[in-house]
Order: structure tokens, then sequence, then C-alpha cells
């Protein structure tokens, strides 16, 4: 068990960011020897570290010492926006423009190949080792689905995070994606309209550690065919940088929730501006006085519309931030203007302090209206569930009354996995949200939280159909020829988008959530626990958007050729062998960073959140016969100290030296050496190299023949924002700060990656996330993202030249001398002898968050959304 401090730190962080569901077990637990060493130790473990969590996460909301709830609470422990909005606010427009200045760059290589383009099975027997969450029921996944969309000819849409929407025509499978051609592939609503129109909402909405911003809306005319284009867009560029939450229609109007107010705009024609409906804080809107103000983001976000059916011209606004603030509540026009709606609700919530995340959904024949809401008290001070509750207003209007029909417990007692005190349904709600009714039958509804719920009787009983995992059940067995035991399939877990729709004329429910899209009947038969017992993944294969952090790449000793390997959010590490059709996943949760022996791909070193590292030297291979056996476990923690102390960051830095496969190097607070490479077996065999100073942690580290670069940042979000570079060697010697001052050549900006020339280690490259003051308001944002030093580190030079105003992700030298910079919005090469930089390949608007190259001499990127891809190096040469 990790200590108190390191327990805080995680959930802290859990309870506001996009945190593993699907939990790995450490290391450390296996010596007891458990019977049942996944359902109850998981969330044990959950559960303490949720309980000692909680003092800290509330003084954390009023505590000013390191800033306001804006920092504890919202993009502070946001990281992986802080990386691309420090040390200030971006300015509406930067991604468009980016995006325009990528394009516009001379192609070099030629084609992509997708290498993880093929099924991804979260259940492979091979791979069940105590760090694995296989045998759960989750069956095939792929990456976060944000939203879904169904029709009644057998077509369903899948708007997926970071991947772009995928279309099929076979009631789901056989996927195709026709979202390429926008400049961002982050879905934040997709529906159809009565004319059978497809909507498409872009930017995620759901507020998590990974979302991306959108550039607006856009139509599909014809959804069955074709695809979107920039053509198609919804009135001007008033919707771009937003995050779009839902759509919904009325009276001739499109309504848009988004993270700047609510908007509409006529659905007949569909040019012109958008309108402000209502901003609750209109001064931090772009362009007005307090744009630039650190809370700007989060002061105008707005959740959902409700359109009463009966009269359309009557609209309920719901408004507000998840973790709470004076504007949050239901708001609705009177006498020209938009007022808070304080009575008449009933039940549903109308105060500031419990109206956060709300959903809503009407029913066909408009006799009954459902909301969910998640409260930012229950959040701040509630360790179980931050869900007030599910509710329904049975006369149709959403002005109601309502009548509260769940809370957490009941929906604990409905055959959930989530009964453990400390992490109940709701837990996450303002992450995960869900809601819609049968067409056919108004008292017939599904609700998704963490897990997928189902009523038949207007919310007074409910089912958990779609439970979280199997781990916890009496059906459940690691028996390594079924997939989970003798419990039914069950859908991945943290639940975002739900449609319903026919195929074949037969109704079905398709629901959408970290682990990709599955389907089962609308009328659908469930056990004697209430579990379904007839889901269907969706994640054939054809539907890549698996969203990695990572990328390693070894020889494949067994059957030629290479495994890869790599870390996923929320799908664990991938294991992909040369002669594989199909897939495995031999760690759970989280995966981050991954390094991976290039002589041999079954040694394996993968990170969970905060420098949680496993270490395998089999691939973790194993039938599971561990669970009666600890001696037969095939993989080991090995975390170093910044781990248990909350030192390092979500997704912390580590690498093995280029020239010593045996040395690695990892970054939290401290600069982190060990020297026995994959036979290192314990947390103690890692030694300090350096102290990167208190409040400091690790961006980025790399080492080559002994000397060690690290790039640090802290404070790391807008409230003072500063990063630094330490040099030095792995044996502790020479270490020293380079001097990188506010207004000097390298921008005061998040240090995202570092490339070393393999031939000589004092000539290295930094890469720096964010943008260019031009769109950064914060000091010192300068210009430029990527810097060379030929010196070890005591200067540097601005080599972006060309270089499109876009967040780097990280770099590689190439064999010649060239250089690849992976970026948000793809991959950038510059040749050895030439300063300009051109673009590789044609990959979509996604982010490529690693590059490595392979034994194979190819160039592997790892794209957060879209899969792992190769090119031949000698493409770019």
């Amino acid at each position: 068990m990790a200590s108190s401090a390191r327990k805080r730190r995680w959930f802290t962080i859990c309870a506001i960011t996009a945190c593993a569901a699907l939990v790995a077990v450490p290391a450390g637990a296996v010596s007891g020897g458990t019977p049942n060493p996944f359902g109850v130790r998981t969330m044990d473990r959950l559960t303490h570290q949720r309980e000692s969590a909680h003092a800290h996460l509330t003084a954390s909301l009023s505590d000013d010492d390191d800033g306001n709830e804006s920092d504890e609470i919202a993009e502070g422990a946001d990281q992986f926006a802080e990386a691309r909005t420090s040390p200030g606010v971006v300015a509406p427009g930067a991604y468009g423009a980016a995006w325009s200045s990528l394009d516009g760059l001379r192609r070099a290589g030629s084609r992509w190949k997708n290498i993880t383009d093929l099924p991804y099975n979260s259940d492979d027997s091979r791979y069940r080792d105590y760090d694995s969450n296989s045998s759960g029921g989750s069956g095939m996944v792929t990456g976060r689905m944000a939203a879904m969309a169904a029709d009644n000819d057998g077509y369903a849409y899948a708007g997926s995070a970071g991947g772009g929407v995928w279309r099929s025509s076979t009631g789901g499978g056989h996927w195709t994606p026709i979202s390429d051609k926008l400049p961002t592939q982050a879905t934040g609503a997709l529906t159809l309209d009565t004319a059978g129109r497809l909507w498409l909402g872009t930017g995620e909405a759901t507020t998590n550690a990974d979302a991306y911003l959108g550039s607006g809306v856009y139509v599909l005319s014809s959804p069955h065919h074709g695809s979107f284009s920039t053509r198609s867009r919804v009135g001007g560029d008033e919707l771009e940088s937003t995050t779009i939450h839902q759509l919904r229609f009325g009276a001739g109007k499109v309504w848009a929730a988004t993270s700047e107010g609510v908007w509409s705009h006529s659905t007949m024609r569909l040019s012109g501006s958008w309108k402000l409906e209502y901003a609750p804080n209109p001064d931090y809107l772009p362009g007005h006085s307090k744009a630039n103000d650190p809370d700007a983001p989060y002061k105008n976000i707005t959740n959902d519309i409700a359109v009463d059916p009966k009269d359309p011209s009557k609209v309920l606004l719901a408004v507000g931030w998840r973790s709470g603030d004076e504007y949050n509540g239901f708001f609705a026009q009177h006498n020209g203007s938009w007022q808070r709606v304080t009575t008449g609700l009933g039940d549903l919530p109308s105060d500031s302090a419990t109206v956060g995340e709300v959903t809503f959904a009407a029913s066909g024949d408009g006799s009954r209206y459902y909301a969910i809401d998640q409260s930012p008290k229950q959040l701040a001070n509630n360790p179980d569930s931050s869900l007030e509750g599910i509710y329904v207003s049975k006369s149709g209007s959403p002005f109601g009354p309502w009548t509260k029909t769940a809370d957490y417990h009941q929906l604990a007692a409905s055959g959930s996995a989530l009964t453990t005190a400390g992490y109940m349904p709701g837990v996450q709600a303002w992450y995960n949200q869900f809601l819609s009714v049968d067409p056919a039958n108004a008292d017939h509804v599904y609700a998704g939280l963490e897990e997928v719920y189902e009523s038949q009787n207007g919310g007074t009983q409910w089912s958990t159909v779609g439970p979280y995992w199997n781990f916890n059940f009496p059906c459940w067995n690691i028996d390594p020829s079924k997939q989970t035991g003798d419990c039914n399939p069950t859908t991945h877990s943290d639940q975002h988008g739900i449609a319903i729709g026919r195929y074949h004329g037969k109704p079905y429910v398709y629901v959408g959530n970290d682990g990709g899209a599955y389907k089962r009947p609308v009328h659908g038969s469930q056990d004697a626990d209430g579990h379904a017992t007839d889901w269907t993944s969706l994640n054939d294969g054809t539907i890549d958007t698996l969203q990695y952090f990572s990328v390693g790449i070894g020889k494949d000793l067994d059957h030629g050729g290479v495994s890869v390997t790599g870390g996923l959010q929320d799908n664990g590490q991938s294991e992909l062998r040369s002669n594989d059709k199909v897939m495995g996943s031999n760690f759970g949760g989280d995966g981050t960073d991954t390094i991976t022996d290039t002589a041999n791909g079954c040694n394996i070193a993968q990170a969970y959140v905060y420098l949680q590292i496993q270490v395998t030297q089999d691939c973790a291979v194993n039938d599971g016969s561990w669970e009666s056996d600890p001696s037969k476990a095939t993989s080991y923690s090995v975390a170093p100290p910044d781990n248990a102390t909350g030192e390092a960051r979500f997704v912390a830095p580590m690498s093995a030296d280029a020239k010593d496969s045996s040395t690695w190097v990892a970054g939290g607070r401290h600069v982190w050496v060990q020297t026995h490479g994959y036979a290192i077996r314990s947390s103690t065999e890692w030694t300090n190299a350096f102290d990167l100073g208190e409040g400091h942690t690790a961006t980025a580290v790399a080492s080559s023949g002994g000397k060690v670069y690290a790039a640090w940042c802290g404070p790391c979000n807008n409230q003072g924002f500063t990063r630094g570079i330490a040099v030095g060697n792995a044996d502790g010697t020479g270490w020293h700060q380079i001097s990188l001052p506010v207004e000097g050549k390298v921008p005061n900006r998040y240090l995202s990656g570092f490339a070393i020339d393999p031939q000589n280690a004092d000539h290295a490259y930094v890469t720096v996330s964010g943008f260019s003051r031009q769109w950064t308001e914060g000091p010192g944002a300068g210009v430029g993202h990527v810097f060379e030093t030929k010196d070890g580190g005591t200067t540097w030079r601005d080599v972006s030249g060309n270089f499109p105003d876009v967040p780097a992700d990280s770099a590689v030298v190439l064999p010649g001398g060239g250089l690849a910079v992976a970026t948000d919005l793809g991959v950038v090469y510059r040749g050895p002898h030439t300063a300009k930089w051109e673009r590789v390949g044609s990959l979509p608007a996604v982010a490529v968050l690693q590059l490595k190259i392979g034994p194979d001499n190819k160039l592997y990127a790892a794209t957060h959304g879209r899969g792992i891809y190769t090119m031949p190096v000698r493409e770019l040469q």
C-alpha cells in the first residue's frame, strides 16, 4: 500500500481529471495471495485512497496558499492542459491557425501505416498477471468514445475523444472514419436531427486530463455517405476553441451548450453567426475585460439545454462548473432576460452548491423528462460519490415538478460492482454521464455513470446492466479458458455517450465509454443480479481510436520481426507480437510512459500514473496461476520513491540511456537512476542523482553515455509558471541548473521532451509545448518550439524556423542527423542540412505524443486518439 501522501496526491487529481477507471493492483499486494485479487484488493485500495484524500481535497478547495480553486481543482491539476496553456491563457483560434500552417508545409515521406488497426482484447487470456485487468469482462476495446448516434436504418456513429467520428452501416462494426478532413478530431456532441442530418459539436467537454478544444459545429446532410469537411461548418468562428457538451433542437434552432456559454443558430440557414444566448460571466469571454484571467476557462461553462416539448419557446439551461461556483444553477428567460430558476423544480436542486454537471433526456412522446445532477458539494465533501441524484418530471416539462428517483445508495444496491465505501456509483459523475429514453416507452430509461443502469418503470427501480467489471461477483474467476469466469461480458467502465437506433428492424442501445462502443437489444435480457447477458463489443479492429501516451519497440525473439507495446489512457498497456492477429493487454489501468528493450521486446517497463513502474521480462505472460501461487507472478513493482511521496506528475517521464540499456532515468521531484536494467526488482535499487528542488517536477528526461538532461516545471500551472533544465551525470556527479531566464531564448513554457544526438551527448534538442506569445497571454511565453544546444545545455538557440505554432511533444534524432518532432497535430521533420521543416505524411489532426525508432529502422508514432503509426526511416532521408 502506498503512503498517505501518495494517496492524497492520486485522488486529489483523480477527483478532477480522467484517472484510470481500471486500476492495476500494486505489486506489494501480491505476497498475501488473496483468493480474489482484483475486485476486493483493487476496490479496497481505491477506498483507502479516496478516504485519505478526502480531508486534503476539501482543504484544497479553500486553501489560498497555492492559488485559488481554479489552481487546485481545475486547470492547475489538469496536467495535460497545463502543458498547452501555461504560462497563461490561450486565445481562440490557436489550433486553427496551427492546422493551416501545418497543412501548408511541404510533405516528407510517404504514407503512414497504422499497425494497431486490429482487435485489442482487454481480456486476452495470455496476459493474466496480477497487474493486468484481463478477465474483467470488457472484451474488445478501443479508445474513449465521447458521443454516440444511431438511426433506424442500421447506421451507427461513434464520436471519439481524440480520433474523430466513425460510421457503421451494419449496426455497429466495420467502421469508417468520416471526419479526417477537419482541423480537430475531438468530439463533444454527436446527434441526428429530425431531418436525418448528423450534427457534430467538436471539443470534448468531459473537462478531464486529456481533452482537446474544438473548432465549432459541423453538419453532414447525408450521413449515410460522404464525410465532414471544413465547408460544412455551421456559422462562423464563434465556437472555435471551445468544448461543446450538448446540441439540442427546438423551434427551428439548434442550441449548443459550450465552455463559453449557451449559443443558438438556425437549423435552416446554416451560414451567419451563432447567437450568444446566455453567458453567466461575459467579462471572462474572449475579447472582454477579464478574458486573460486564469479563472476565465471556468466562468462560463454550460452543460445542457432542455427544450419544453409542448412549448419549444420555453428553454431551461443547466449551467455550472463541476467543482462549484456562485453562477452554477438553472436558468430560464423571463421578461426577455435569463434569470435563475429557484422555485417550482421540486426535488431537483436549484442552489449553486448542488448543481454541477447536468444531463437531460426527454421521452419521445413528451410525457417525461429525466435529469442527472452531479453536486459540487458532494464532490468536495463526500468521499463516496459526487452524484446528487437522478430525477424525473412526470409532467413532461423541464420546469417540473421533478421527483428524485435514485441516489448513489440505490444504484449501489442495484447489482453494482461499486459497493465499497470510498468508490461508489457517481464517484466520477462529473466525468461520466449519459441519459436516454426508449423512444417507444417513456418509462424505459438508460443512465450512465461509471456503470450502465436501466430502469423499466420510470426510475422506481434500477438494474446495473453494465457493471464496472466482474471481479467482485461470485461468478468471476480467472480461468484462462473463459473471458470472465462464469459472468456475462460487460462494457468497459466510464460512460460518456448513448444512442438508440434500429438494425434490421430491431431496436438497440449503443453506449460509448473509455473502452469504445458497445450495444445490446433495447429489450435485452438480464440475469438474476440484473446484469445484462447480451452486450456486444463493437470494437472490431476496424475502428482505432486508441489513446497512446507512449510506444516501445523491441525484437520479437519468439516469432521474428518486432514486438510493439505502448501505454494507453484507461486501457493499460497494449502488447502486439509480430504474429498477432489480436492485440492483448498485459498491464491494466492508465498506461503512461514505457521503456522496451530493443534487443528483446518482452523486456518491458511500464509506468502507471505518478511513476508507478512495473517491469517484466517475458511480456507479462501469465495464465493466472499466480493467484494460488504468488511466486508465479511475472511482473514486479519497482516505483522510484517519488511515487510514494506524490512528487511526480500524472504522466511522469522515464527513459533508458541511449548507450547503455541497463541504465534508466526517471523523473519526479528528483532525477532517479537505476543500473540493473530489466533485472530490477525493488524500488530501493533507484538512486537519487539530483534534487530538482521543492515544488519542481520533471517533465522530460533523457540520457546518453551517462550524460542526463532533465526538464522541470513548478509551479506548473499559469499561477506563477516556471520551468528549467538541469544537466548532470547518471552517477550523481556534475549536476547543475541551466540559466533559463524568463525572457531568454527558451520560452517560459512547458518543456516536453529531449532528443540527444547519438554521436555527441553535448548536442541535443528540447521541444517546447504551448503556443507562442501571439496566442498566449502569460509572462515570457516567447516564440518557438524547438531549441538546440551544442555545448551540453549551457546555451540554446531557436531552430524553429517555419515550424508551425503548435505544441511540440517529443523529438527523435534520426540516423544521418535529421530531426523528427511530434506535435499536437501530427509529425514534422527537418533534414540534416536544411532549416526548413516539412510535414511527415498526412495524418489527421491528431496529437502525436511520442516518437521512437525501432530496431527495424522504422519511425513509430504514438498518437493520442488514432493508435500507433509507422514509416521507414529511409523515406525521410
